[in-house]
């Protein structure tokens, strides 16, 4: 059993998290940390969790923690995986893994040197419905992929995520906070890299200086094109749906994982299979990769190397939206 030490403990812990760790057969959460440590000692009795710390560098260096899940804002996840590292733990991060590609180099050299763990938390990669869509393609069952896409909206007002629009502590806008789940949502199921990215957004009052609405193009080394659309400033939504050759799969609310997903495939204008999943298991399932990938049995599927290529994504969305200039990313 992997023990865990949240490193950060705000609404997502609170709301998704927390309530993932009772239905894991390999990781319990034993300890945390945040900031307000008053809240933080509310948090310990009100769930039950055995250890709170009173700094990071406590948690890290404490032998009743396994492995160190880094969920504090986008700005503290440099520091806190390298403490972590440094103290010899494996690190599970939120996304977006860092606020530059440059600093997620840092955290794999480190990785690299402690012989540790790296990955970022992309829970999507565990959903049932995006599992099924990328099964679908890898089978043929839409023939060679040509356009993928995929949406995320939701209204930040009122969020509890106070940090959200802060450009000290957030890597972004939607952008970063949700259209990096919509990029790497599509490269998993196309298993595909992005070569290049352009990028239109723009901003309002609440929002300045970041984004509060974005439309990314995306070229895929594997040839198909993609859109990525997201805003904080619209009733929930998220969709992924893929056009290929042959046919198209959709999944309305295929990131969603607070009820039932349908993954329809489409051909010739008629629906050819559906198929309604849950994804209600997928940050429990999520944790327990992480934990055998710790212990040596099986590959997590969103290492931090793989996070290297979101992260150069996510810059060059925005570079493109600075400059108003297409991207082109690294060969692989």
């Amino acid at each position: 059993m992997i023990r865990y030490g949240l490193l950060g403990f705000g609404n997502h812990c609170v709301k998704r998290l927390v309530p993932a760790f009772p239905g894991a057969r390999n990781s319990s959460l034993t300890g945390l940390w945040r900031r307000d440590q008053e809240k933080a000692a509310v948090n310990g009795r009100e769930y039950s969790i055995e250890h709170v710390f009173a700094t990071a560098e406590e948690l890290c260096a404490s032998p009743a923690i396994d492995a160190v899940f880094v969920t504090s804002p986008d700005a503290l996840h440099l520091p806190h995986v390298l403490l972590a590292l440094a103290h010899g733990k494996p690190v599970l991060c939120e996304k977006p893994l860092a606020m530059r590609a440059a600093e997620v180099e840092q955290m794999l050299a480190a990785a690299g040197a402690a012989g540790k763990c790296l990955g970022v938390a992309q829970n999507f990669r565990y959903n049932k419905s995006v599992e099924l869509m990328r099964d679908w393609i890898a089978a043929g069952r839409i023939g060679r992929p040509a356009l993928a896409s995929a949406q995320f909206c939701y209204g930040a007002e009122g969020s509890p995520r106070k940090w959200i629009y802060d450009p000290a502590l957030a890597c972004g806008g939607p952008i970063g906070d949700v259209g990096i789940h919509c990029i790497d949502a599509l490269r998993f199921v196309l298993n595909c890299r992005v070569s290049a990215v352009t990028t239109l957004a723009r901003g309002d009052a609440q929002s300045d200086p970041l984004e509060a609405y974005a439309a990314i193009g995306l070229d895929f080394e594997c040839g198909a094109m993609g859109a990525v659309t997201v805003t904080t400033r619209a009733a929930y939504r998220s969709l992924i749906e893929v056009a290929g050759e042959t046919g198209t799969i959709v999944s309305e609310y295929g990131l969603t994982v607070d009820s039932d997903v349908d993954v329809v495939l489409w051909r010739e204008g008629k629906v050819a299979e559906r198929k309604t999943v849950s994804n209600s298991d997928c940050y429990t399932l999520m944790l327990d990769s992480f934990s055998d990938w710790v212990q040596g049995r099986g590959e997590y599927r969103a290492s931090g190397t793989d996070g290297l290529h979101n992260q150069l994504v996510l810059d060059g969305a925005y570079a493109s939206w600075r400059t108003g200039e297409r991207q082109t990313l690294p060969a692989s």
